[in-house]
């Protein structure tokens, strides 16, 4: 459980905070294998047993003072008394793992349904057949993948959609399909159940067993007709032909036929739904007309209107999916306009991701499978944030949904070891931290059901003609920190950390640009950046003025603070970012939602990574030369290096100037330094980053050029000006000077 803060040292008081004007939280990674540093929770057992504090159900942790009868809480001060088993088990001290450690990790008792459960992992892939040959190519190369990765003992469904869903059974000779087809209605429902059309477990079959004849199975997939399609789907509105998608239709009758082994085969079952437009038969379609309307004729902003979804259809079925213990990835490969704002819902509110591949040809999907189904996931997640009683939390960012019933409890459907969330602070009385009162603590605790096989499924020697077994684990991990509280406002401005406040930054603005459009969003960032500016040249006395005249210059390099010195850099880059650029720019719809659902998880080093990309360069393929640049054209020049790596964290691109050596090997190696930090940086991604090699002067730049942003103006007006980044901070230092007058 990585934990960052945004100031490693807490600000004394409100007064504090708001004068210094760095927002106060934290990003929080639950099911990271080990905390920031990389070291790994004790584990343990009888997680249970754990004491709680009577006043604020705190767990016991070694901030707490141990009596031999007692214990004091480190939250919020209460005394509390030891039950008999816990004052047995304390007076061996480093005995148990909450004794050793302020981050444990320990087992809980399963209730007794859970025990008889099989618990086995269920994958199904919904592949739209309202497709093209060069679509359903992809798809089977990535489910070729997908079962590589999956262990023994999984249990994989194949349904197909168009204007009819198909339903696969493959643990037959020859793959048998059964279809049934969708009425065109927006409010139509399946007339019959697909339990009906085939039994759920003829449906889901063994991966150890089948994989040759789910191979088969994907062989057959073709696209439906224009025939089919126009013969079954009728006339849509105004006599045009719709294309008979009918996803929606499909996924609700997916989720209920699933739902009824939830509990009893299954824990989480997870669809992977891939499609390559927007559903437009039955119900569920979206209108995608809305994108062509010309909203400037009408005197409204596009990105406002583009934003929100056009029906609550997909968030209603989300909702089903988490009763279902179901959880939805979304893969649109497609370059139209297929409406992510409606859809994305039903994956990131069902503990999905939304992946979205612009074409089928340089497609990261067969990589993006078998990473996501290699490493660990947890589900059915608790995360709650307990603080001391001086502050409080104020908001909360991420991938969850609130607790119906008890504040700061956020449940997650399905974690992965990447998952993010962020939190905002704020003072729970005037007082704040007084010089008498405690060190503020923080305590975060995270119960999760992971699925693991029994020690017979490991053992080689155990006869292997038995099935796998799978049993259920829940478990309790709780991270207490102790943190201290800074002596003044140069000690807070020498305590920030860049990453975290961008990371905390880029939730408030997505949310800003949901609610109000991407210009509001655009303008929240500004107007930060230049309070910041301002509150900084006051604290240090830099920029004063006298009777309405400068008397001396605004220092908007933070010249005096190390620790601030990349936040303009980072908020300029985040101006130019897609996410924050205008319609009018040509920023797809899709793309942006994209960003948004992927920037709203990711931990703040790749956050940062997306924002401002990383620019290193090389003296040769073995040698690196300097370990960051600016992304500037200057930049390139000055160093007279030779080749260099930029790191975009969804691109890495390795550049050769136009002047390098022509004895250099191009592309580099295999075996040099730079190709082995290529791939040490893909396998540490939670998604697959292209690759591409350009050779300045022979291939076209203009991918690596358009991230040396420096070079580009911030405005919007597209007009690439050679003063990019220094006009937006002289822009930047006539704000702050009208501010400060």
């Amino acid at each position: 459980m990585s934990v960052r803060a945004s100031l490693l040292r807490f600000p004394v008081d409100a007064e504090a905070q708001e004068s210094c004007g760095i927002p106060w939280g934290v990003a929080v990674t639950p099911f990271s294998s080990g905390d920031e540093h990389g070291v790994a929770p004790a584990y343990g057992s009888d997680g249970h047993l754990l004491p709680r504090c009577e006043n604020c159900w705190a767990y016991f942790n070694t901030y707490c003072e141990l009596e031999q009868w007692a214990w004091t809480c480190a939250l919020c001060g209460s005394l509390n008394g030891l039950p008999s088993h816990a004052i047995q088990r304390y007076s061996q001290s480093q005995a148990c793992a909450e004794m050793s450690s302020s981050f444990i990790d320990l087992e809980l008792p399963v209730e007794e349904s859970a025990e008889a459960m099989q618990a086995r992992p269920v994958y199904v892939a919904a592949v739209d057949l309202a497709s093209s040959e060069d679509f359903l190519e992809l798809i089977k190369s990535s489910l070729l993948a997908a079962l590589e990765a999956l262990g023994p003992g999984s249990l994989f469904g194949l349904v197909t959609f168009s204007h009819k869903i198909g339903l696969y059974d493959v643990q037959g000779p020859i793959p048998v399909v059964k279809n049934v087809f969708i009425p065109p209605e927006t409010e139509g429902r399946l007339p019959i159940n697909l339990e009906d059309v085939m039994p759920l477990l003829s449906f889901l079959a063994p991966v150890e067993t089948c994989k040759d004849r789910i191979a088969a199975a994907l062989e057959t997939l073709k696209p439906t007709t224009s025939w089919e399609r126009t013969t079954a789907a009728g006339q849509g509105l105004d006599g045009v032909l719709f294309g008979g998608r009918g996803f929606g239709t499909a996924m609700d009758a997916l989720i209920s036929y699933l739902s009824s082994e939830y509990g009893n085969t299954f824990a989480l079952a997870r669809v992977f739904a891939f499609l390559s437009g927007p559903p437009d038969y039955g119900a569920g379609q979206l209108d995608t007309r809305r994108y062509g309307e010309q909203y400037a004729s009408r005197k409204e902003d596009a990105d406002m209107a583009l934003l929100p979804e056009q029906t609550p259809f997909y968030k209603d079925l989300a909702s089903i999916a988490v009763q279902a213990g179901v959880c939805v990835d979304l893969f649109a490969i497609t370059n139209e306009y297929t409406d992510l704002a409606s859809l994305k819902f039903l994956s990131i509110e069902s503990g999905g991701s939304l992946f979205l591949y612009s074409n089928t040809d340089d497609s990261t999907l067969p990589q993006d499978m078998y990473r996501m189904l290699s490493r660990p996931y947890a589900f059915g997640c608790v995360l709650r944030l307990r603080t001391s009683s001086e502050f409080k939390l104020g908001r909360s960012y991420g991938h969850f949904f609130p607790d119906p019933q008890y504040e700061n409890v956020q449940h997650i459907i399905c974690c992965d070891s990447f998952a993010t969330y962020a939190y905002d602070f704020e003072f729970a009385n005037t007082s704040g931290f007084s010089r008498h009162s405690e060190p503020p603590v923080l305590q975060i605790a995270f119960q999760y059901s992971i699925v693991v096989p029994t020690q017979e499924t490991l053992d080689p020697a155990s006869k292997s003609g038995s099935r796998p077994k799978f049993s259920l684990q829940r478990r309790l991990r709780i991270r207490t920190i102790q943190y201290t509280t800074a002596g003044g406002i140069n000690d807070l401005y020498d305590n920030v950390d860049p990453e975290t406040v961008l990371s905390i930054l880029v939730h408030k603005v997505i949310l800003a640009s949901l609610e109000q459009g991407v210009r509001e969003g655009r303008l929240l960032l500004h107007d930060w950046l230049v309070i910041l500016t301002a509150q900084y040249n006051d604290v240090f006395k830099l920029a004063h003025y006298d009777s309405g005249s400068p008397v001396s210059r605004v220092d908007v390099g933070f010249s005096q603070c190390p620790q601030l010195q990349p936040i303009p850099r980072l908020v300029f880059a985040f101006l130019r970012n897609p996410l924050l650029r205008f319609h009018e720019e040509g920023v797809h719809p899709d793309y942006r939602i994209y960003l948004q659902c992927l920037f709203s998880a990711l931990e703040p080093s790749s956050l940062n990574l997306a924002i401002y990309p990383l620019l290193t360069s090389y003296a040769s393929p073995d040698k690196q030369a300097y370990p960051r640049h600016s992304l500037s054209r200057a930049a390139l020049i000055t160093s007279g290096s030779p080749i260099f790596l930029l790191d975009a964290f969804t691109n890495l691109i390795v550049y050769y100037s136009p002047t390098a050596d022509p004895s250099l090997p191009f592309p580099p190696p295999h075996d040099c330094l730079l190709r082995s930090t290529v791939n040490k940086l893909k396998q540490e991604r939670s998604i697959t980053p292209r690759l591409l090699f350009i050779h300045g002067g022979h291939d076209d730049s203009s991918v690596f050029e358009n991230y040396l942003i420096e070079e580009q103006d911030v405005d919007g007006t597209g007009i690439t000006s050679v003063m990019g980044f220094v006009s937006f901070l002289e822009e930047i230092t006539r704000d702050v000077s009208e501010y400060l007058k």
